[in-house]
């Protein structure tokens, strides 16, 4: 029974996670009816000199982003094997690789700041990154709350 119920949550939190341009749009769709690139587009409102170089370097962020949000659906679907029978190895391992991820998106972000910043200046590189962080943590929120913490699930069973 819990097997299902980890499964079923982890099927639940993959598809917040938004790792596909469908499901970027769906999550973003949900919250603004409107999609990422769209949403993006929108709260920077550059002008059309500025709009097709950012353009560029925003396509290879998502790119890299995407790579990365593929990984953090790995590492949460070893969770959910594992879950039942995680030892203090495996619950390391997991660990250092969330926290590997979490890492490597900032990184990303930082150089994709630096990039944008020398294409559309400081404040509208800063307003990107404001946004993106703030769409980041929306997703992470999303998946932290339908994924059971270590040994919640016995916590919860009725006795």
């Amino acid at each position: 029974m819990k097997k299902i119920l980890l499964m079923l949550v982890l099927s639940i939190s993959a598809g917040l996670w938004a790792q596909t341009p469908e499901d970027d749009v769906a999550v973003i769709q949900d919250i603004y009816g409107k999609s990422k690139t769209q949403l993006v587009d929108d709260f920077l409102h550059l002008p059309e000199s500025q709009a097709a170089a950012f353009k560029e370097i925003y396509n290879k962020y998502e790119i890299e982003r995407k790579e990365l949000g593929k990984k953090k659906i790995r590492i949460i679907e070893d969770y959910a094997e594992n879950y039942e029978t995680l030892s203090d190895e495996k619950a390391n391992e997991l660990t250092q690789a969330n926290l590997k991820n979490n890492q490597d998106l900032d990184k990303l972000l930082s150089k994709t700041f630096g990039k944008a910043r020398k294409v559309i200046g400081g404040k509208n590189a800063a307003k990107f990154v404001q946004l993106e962080q703030y769409l980041q943590i929306i997703i992470r929120s999303e998946i932290q709350d339908n994924i059971p913490f270590i040994d919640e699930l016995d916590k919860t069973k009725k006795i």
